[in-house]
């Protein structure tokens, strides 16, 4: 039924029908109108330390729950954000940013009012460039249309949005339904028939299938149709590192992880050797691609992905992910007959006593540790590179910034994934340069009783960055990690150096659940991960 109602209590009801039940931000007198708003509504507020971190948080949500929003004010905040939300449009993360702005008659005459940049649309020209749809709610008439417009656009493109909300809106009085309707775009139904007749036809022509499974699959919430096809076809499937875990890799038909030559030779050549590949919701970045150096035959590729669909060299327009995936599901497509499949089996970790923790020590330890109740959020470096061999047992329990790459991830987005799926414990994988960035959160994160078990790869500065070219701006102050706990009022910290202190502290961690615990893990500063070793080995000569 139609209410009367204001338009920043509109604007929250849309949120929570959209599917959104928490808020990340931090408050400003631009915004403290609508906070208050939130505050006393449905929605639950998280104030992180940082504007960065809200949008992290707000990233991580979204990538569990389908949305995510961060709220903060104008310009000083709403600028800091602009880095997350720039990740989340790359990696196709669903973020609402909400920024409080200086009222529409405070405007008149074009005053310098404090946080101003140089014009009024400032601000949103600048998000105009990291989002998908953008409104300023300057008109209550028009405003719930354009909340709708963008939310939809949202939900239809798995990427940002930008909302501006000037203070003396806030409370103006709006008429509209409180209804989301999702706006359905349907495929050209010529060109998907075309496109999946000839996509048949391929697969049934080859000897030896493959799919590759990308990240918009999880984006999309079509995981549990992906495991139906190859269940029900017997096509073996690999994943790319943005979209690791988008099924159990303890899936039976599960290859691993393909990354060109930096990965494991059997994936690599199972997939390189296959003659006819199926690319679904995949992004083709230089990182999934193993810097460049897979060699994937677009003669022998289906690629289908949200924005394009090309079988060999034919493109076909006006073709959605869904509507594909859903023909190809009620083809009758022949089961193939599968040889020589191998799974990575997860070694038992016995310490040896006395002896340092060795990057590569460090993950056989972890994969042993990982359980059905684990979300791994991994930040870029050996935290992500050499995480990529970790085994992870169900989906959507790998959470990274594997294309987008942008340091101090991880702590904040432990925040966003625990809000939204509360039956998981994050397991924070984070080195010492990025936890340097954003491990105030740490401080949110005793404030809301969240209880993520981080894992610092303290090696004395940008690790990833020394083989490709080092020097004194690679070096970090070193930190007492372990004491965090004692400045922040929570939370339990260990020292590790050796083996058999590294399984004592994540035995001791995993029965502690009353708060957070952060491992001090101290590494040899030029010790890294094969794979790490492969990856920066091609970067320096791309760097120099």
């Amino acid at each position: 039924m139609e209410m009367k109602n204001t338009l920043g209590n509109y604007l929250i009801e849309q949120l929570y029908n959209c599917g959104a039940r928490h808020v990340f931000g931090v408050a400003g007198d631009y915004v403290l109108r609508f906070f208050d708003d939130l505050v006393h509504s449905k929605l639950n507020v998280i104030c992180t330390c940082d504007e960065q971190g809200a949008g992290y948080a707000a990233d991580a949500y979204a990538r569990l729950n389908g949305l995510g929003v961060v709220c903060i004010t104008y310009c000083v905040g709403g600028l800091k954000v602009v880095n997350p939300v720039a990740q989340a449009y790359a990696e196709k993360s669903p973020v609402v940013v909400i920024s409080g702005a200086p009222g529409i008659k405070e405007r008149k005459k074009n005053p310098m009012l404090h946080h101003k940049v140089r014009d009024f649309d400032t601000q949103k020209k600048i998000f105009d460039e990291v989002t998908v749809a953008s409104t300023v709610l300057s008109d209550p008439g028009t405003a719930p249309r354009e909340i709708d417009r963008v939310l939809n656009a949202a939900q239809r493109y798995k990427r940002p949005v930008y909302i501006e909300l000037p203070r003396d809106m806030t409370s103006e009085q709006v008429t509209h339904q409180y209804e989301f309707r999702e706006m359905q775009e349907k495929s050209d139904p010529v060109a998907l028939q075309e496109a999946v007749t000839e996509a048949i036809t391929m697969i049934h022509a080859a000897k030896k299938p493959v799919i590759i499974a990308g990240v918009e699959l999880q984006r999309f919430g079509l995981q549990s149709e992906l495991v139906k096809f190859i269940e029900k076809t017997n096509i073996p499937v690999t994943s790319l590192l943005l979209s690791k875990s988008v099924i159990s890799e303890r899936h039976p038909l599960y290859l691993g992880l393909y990354e060109g030559a930096i990965g494991h030779d059997f994936v690599r050549e199972y997939v390189e050797s296959s003659d006819c590949l199926v690319l679904l919701g995949a992004l083709l970045t230089d990182i999934n691609l193993g810097a460049f150096t897979a060699h994937l035959d677009q003669g022998r590729m289906i690629y289908v992905t949200s924005e394009k669909t090309a079988i060999r060299h034919h493109n076909y327009e006006n073709i959605y992910l869904q509507d594909f995936m859903y023909e190809l599901m009620r083809a009758n497509i022949k089961r193939q007959e599968l040889k020589g499949i191998q799974h990575q089996e997860v070694q038992p970790f016995s310490p040896v006593k006395g002896q340092k923790v060795t990057v590569q020590r460090l993950f056989q330890c972890l994969n042993s540790f990982l359980t059905d109740d684990t979300v791994v959020i991994a930040d870029v470096g050996d935290a992500l590179v050499g995480g990529s061999d970790l085994v992870v047992h169900r989906r959507t329990e790998f959470i990274s910034p594997a294309y987008y790459l942008s340091l101090g991830f991880a702590v904040p987005a432990s925040i966003g994934a625990q809000l939204a799926s509360p039956s998981l414990r994050p397991l924070v994988l984070v080195g010492d340069g990025a936890f340097q960035m954003t491990g105030m959160e740490l401080s949110t994160i005793v404030r809301y009783h969240l209880n993520p078990i981080v894992v610092v790869f303290n090696n004395y500065g940008y690790g990833i960055e020394r083989p490709m070219m080092d020097g004194p701006f690679n070096d970090l102050q070193l930190w007492q990690y372990s004491r965090i706990p004692e400045i922040i009022g929570g939370g339990r910290g260990f020292i590790v150096k050796t083996e058999e202190q590294l399984s004592e502290a994540l035995e001791a961690a995993e029965k502690y659940k009353d708060g957070f615990c952060i491992l001090d893990v101290h590494l040899d500063k030029y010790d890294m991960s094969p794979a790490l070793q492969r990856l920066t080995s091609l970067s320096a000569k791309r760097a120099r």
